[in-house]
């Protein structure tokens, strides 16, 4: 209990009754003086003080200690009070049989107070034997007769409550005084850290202490003695170190009280109330501890005289769990997990909340019981809510140990998987590898393994999912009587790689890669209208190859493999290991299939190849129907479904998609799932020119996916998703610091590193570095079209690179890669393509740009681009402008403003920059150089640079609203943004200021 040392701190209310008693003793007044508490706050220590000052005043001190050992020794705490007074008195009072209402001692001891004030003092009276216990209120029942005091301590309540305590009647002549500790306040705890330490301690360590103790005393003493033996000063920077101190303290205390404890009984319900005392009340925790013939009340009694047990919620103290940890330490593992296992049957039973009874089942061994999986499983549901992911996959885990049926087993497994892979990702693809080799796995479960894996950054999976045999997913063709070969044309032959470098056939290939396979330069991307027929037969041919199929089993077989097949593609894609020694190449997709996994990845194909536009949108469709064999619906196939909409200029379709895919991830608690769905809503929103939208979406997912967790390979991905959402918000440098920052070595071997080297170059574009910039856009066309990506709707680096080169000087390299491009979009032919390489391919183009800028205009009237319609219009403006042609312009813009409802706006990363060369200047290397931008400019924000430009080129407000799609009330904001910033006083300083901004 307390150290003998322990300052009385905060006790000077109970010192001044205590000296006031003692002095009315020495006049002939007896006393009744009991002090209670919970342990360990002093009342041993008070009692010494007492005693101490009585002998200082000529009173005569008998002391004596009730303790739990000798709570069955007859008369033990009186032989020690008689020992000073009679040698021979304990022989007497332990050997002699006991006669009926003896009282041995007692009337001595009332004759020789007479002649000298006596004050008896006795320590803890809670482990009172029986025959002291009478002794002492028969003591009490004679006090106005004599000039004695009696000074008891106590800890809780005592097994047999003493006559006196509760104000017995025969007493009423003599002063009863109950004194109830209450522990330190802050300002006590200060003092004690102030005398053991020797200096004052910090506020927060003085409130860590305050608040670790509760104020307990003896805890404060000794916490600050360990605390002052390592040499720290009580500072905050030592607060952990002070609450590991107070944890293993407040555990001796414990196991010292619980060392102290007699009565097996008591024990056992002890150890029961460590287990479940916050979920059961008392009466159900004595039935958990068992049968036994102690009463309810005294059992209770005992807990609280121990200190293990308070009053406040009949449970063990909780100010520390150490406390509970150290109660059920000493019991065997075997009988602790059989006593967690009773706890959770009876909670059970009891119909406690499902977390109660999950917890009790995480330390339980298996109770074999079906209830036992489904409390666990919504244990998990209801943890996830709450934002515990640790607690959710120890409840999964904890399911995984009770006997489980194959399939079931299977799934909890995956839902165990889908959560560790933001936790414990290693774990998770262990899991998950397990399950995809295994045969017992249930129907799609399989895919649906791969297609985590795949979420998760794993590509390994899609490989060890390939059967093996002849007619595998390894082979370069499927051969299965249930899969039909590919013909020749069909647009799914051959790699998209090699038609892709087929097509682009131009300097702009890749020295020293894969050559282009002349015998595919035509057929597929010549006539998309044969694969677009196939495309439309494939229901009607799949469900002839399905009508051959002899059960349910096979055709879950053959579904299976096509899954796979489609996986595995999009493995490839994020990770060309194909030119490893020892990887077999990717099998072609099939080309008739009733799958959605199929055709979600083959309209990705067909728009990185940029062919077969029709056809791609309807694949994209298809993806998200229901799959005709009621298989789950796997994310990956999905999100690429959805990226190849956003190159079809469905781009509000896309959105409608991937909230339902956020839903389903967010029904599933898969968090990883839902990480990926808010980055891939971010890139549309970018594309859409809302980069407000994106952040907030790439804020969500980092705080679903920590960007510590997240997989090497998608690291370019979401940096290049970031540094753009930030240029475009106007904080380029946080966009400098993530194009600065270093990425994972794997990150350089996929294909996300072309969005990166495309952002950065963007960047770099910025900030008026054009052999920068052509380096990075460079480097992202290599690495696109070794990934055998041609498209110009998934980047735009030709055109990017054109205005470098220009920039530059280098016409020739520009106007060959401007026309390229427009040769690709052409053939790909979404307006939003075709009208962003028209207008590449204007401000490079010495002749004829004005009319070039109004082809650019008229294509990406029509298109969702609106930051790129914004843009050909600034340009085009400058131009007509320059000529005096301004009215056509407007003209334009007012076209635009009455066909663009409910069309959303659709521009690529990067695209709201404004362009390196100026409109109104004839471009080359003969041009003037152009006037430094003034002062502010590089303040502006993207939407106060755009209306900025659009008042300069003459346009009224009510004209940049509709141009910009906002109303006129925030084009005055943003223009009075403007003149502050620029410090000029309205349009006409603007106006003359407008060749400076536009060459910046």
């Amino acid at each position: 209990m307390a150290p003998p040392d322990l300052p009385l701190f905060e006790r000077d209310r109970e010192q001044a009754v205590l000296s006031a008693v003692i002095g009315e003793l020495r006049s002939g007044r007896p006393a009744l003086v009991t002090v209670t508490g919970e342990p360990g706050l002093g009342q041993n220590e008070l009692l010494r003080w007492a005693a101490g000052q009585a002998r200082d005043r000529g009173v005569h001190v008998l002391a004596a200690r009730a303790t739990s050992a000798e709570h069955e020794l007859r008369y033990g705490v009186v032989a020690q009070l008689l020992a000073p007074e009679d040698r021979d008195i304990a022989t007497r009072l332990f050997v002699a049989p006991q006669r009926p209402g003896g009282l041995p001692g007692l009337n001595h001891l009332l004759t020789a107070c007479h002649d000298r004030p006596t004050l008896l003092v006795v320590q803890d009276v809670q482990w009172l034997d029986p025959a002291s216990l009478r002794w002492l209120e028969a003591l009490a029942r004679r006090l106005p007769r004599a000039p004695l005091a009696l000074l008891t301590s106590t800890t809780g309540t005592a097994i047999d409550r003493p006559e006196w305590s509760v104000g017995n009647p025969l007493t009423g002549l003599a002063s009863t005084i109950e004194l109830a500790l209450p522990p330190l306040t802050t300002s006590g705890v200060s003092a004690a850290v102030r005398t053991v330490c020797g200096v004052p301690g910090d506020t927060d360590f003085t409130d860590a202490l305050a608040q670790a103790t509760r104020g307990v005393p003896a805890v404060v003493h000794e916490v600050l003695l360990r605390f002052t033996r390592t040499g720290c000063a009580p500072r905050a920077e030592h607060v952990e170190h002070l609450r590991a101190l107070t944890a293993e303290v407040v555990g001796d205390h414990a196991a010292q009280a619980l060392s102290e404890l007699r009565d097996p009984v008591a024990v056992d319900v002890l150890r029961a109330l460590a287990v479940c005392g916050d979920l059961l009340d008392f009466p159900l925790v004595c039935t958990l501890a068992g049968l036994h013939p102690v009463p309810e009340a005294r059992l209770r009694a005992t807990l609280m005289a121990s200190g293990l047990l308070t009053p406040r919620d009949g449970s063990p103290p909780g100010h520390d769990a150490v406390v509970r940890a150290r109660i059920l330490e000493e019991m065997p593992a075997a009988d602790r997990a059989d006593l967690y296992a009773r706890a959770a049957r009876l909670a059970q039973r009891v119909a406690v909340a499902d977390q109660g009874i999950a917890e009790l089942l995480l330390r339980a061994r298996p109770v074999g019981a079906p209830w036992a999986v489904a409390t666990l499983r919504r244990g998990f549901a209801a943890a996830l809510r709450s934002g515990r992911r640790d607690r959710a996959t120890a409840y999964l885990a904890r399911a995984l140990d009770e006997p489980l049926r194959s399939e079931e087993r299977a799934r909890v497994e995956l839902q165990l998987a889908s959560v560790q892979m933001v936790t414990a990702p290693t774990a998770a693809e262990r899991r998950l590898h397990g399950l995809i080799r295994s045969t017992g796995t249930g129907t799609g479960l399989r895919a649906q393994a791969v297609d985590l894996c795949l979420l998760g950054g794993d590509t390994r999976a899609a490989r060890l999912a390939q059967p093996t045999g002849p007619g595998t997913l390894g082979d370069p063709a499927p051969c299965d009587a249930d899969v039909p070969a590919p013909r020749r044309g069909s647009g799914t032959g051959s790699p998209p790689g090699r038609r892709a470098r087929a097509v682009a056939g131009d300097a702009t290939a890749p020295r020293g890669g894969n050559t282009s396979d002349p015998a595919h330069r035509d057929g597929a991307d010549e006539h998309p209208e044969r694969t677009a027929t196939a495309d439309n037969d494939a229901t009607v041919s799949e469900r002839d190859e399905l009508a051959t199929v002899g059960d349910r089993h096979e055709l879950a077989t053959v579904s299976e493999r096509h899954e796979l097949i489609a996986l595995l593609r999009v493995a490839r894609f994020l990770r060309h290991e194909e030119t490893c020694p020892g990887v077999p190449p990717a099998p072609a997709l099939p080309e008739h299939s009733h799958s959605p996994a199929v055709a979600g990845v083959r309209a990705w194909e067909h728009a990185m190849a940029g062919v077969h536009l029709e056809a791609s949108r309807r694949l994209a469709r298809a993806a998200f129907a229901p799959d005709p064999g009621g298989r789950p619906p796997l994310v990956t196939p999905r999100l690429f479904a959805c990226r190849a909409l956003f190159l079809t200029d469905d781009g509000d379709e896309a959105e409608a998609h991937l909230a339902t895919l956020l839903n389903e991830a967010h029904r599933q608690r898969a968090a990883i799932a839902i990480a990926h769905v808010l980055a891939v809503r971010a890139d549309l929103h970018l594309r859409h020119g809302r980069p407000d939208a994106a952040a907030r979406d790439l804020a969500a997912a980092e705080a679903e996916l920590p960007p510590a967790r997240l997989h090497p390979l998608f690291v370019p991905y979401w940096a290049s998703l970031n540094l753009v959402a930030d240029l475009q918000n106007g904080r380029p440098d946080r966009a400098r610091e993530i194009a600065a920052r270093p990425v994972p070595s794997l990150s350089e071997e996929c294909a996300t590193s072309a969005y990166l080297l495309f952002a950065r170059g963007v960047l770099a574009r910025s900030e008026d570095d054009p052999q920068r910039a052509r380096a990075y856009f460079r480097a992202c066309g290599r690495w696109l079209l070794h990934y055998g990506c041609v498209n110009p709707a998934v980047l735009p680096w030709r055109s990017l690179a054109a205005e470098a080169a220009h920039a530059l000087g280098d016409d020739a390299e520009a106007l060959r890669l401007t026309r390229e491009e427009v040769r690709l979009a052409a053939r790909w032919g979404t307006r939003s393509a075709l009208g962003r390489a028209e207008l590449g391919l204007a401000v490079v183009i010495r002749e004829n740009r004005t009319e070039h800028f109004r082809a650019a205009v008229a294509t990406l009237s029509e298109s969702p681009a609106r930051t790129d319609y914004t843009r050909a219009v600034l340009e085009l403006a400058s131009a007509e402008s320059a000529e005096a042609e301004r009215r056509t312009a407007l003209a334009l813009t007012s076209r635009r403003a009455s066909t663009a409802g409910g069309v959303a706006p659709g521009p690529l990363p990067g695209f709201s920059q404004a362009p390196p060369a100026p409109a109104g200047v004839p471009p080359g290397r003969g041009a003037a150089p152009h006037p430094r931008p003034p002062a502010g400019w590089p303040a502006l924000s993207p939407a106060e640079h755009e209306t900025a430009l659009l008042a300069a080129s003459g346009l009224a407000n009510r004209e940049i609203a509709t141009t910009l799609s906002v109303t006129t009330r925030a084009v005055e904001l943003r223009l009075s943004g403007v003149y502050r910033k620029l410090r000029i006083r309205g349009r006409e300083e603007l106006r003359a200021l407008r060749y400076g901004p536009e060459g910046g």
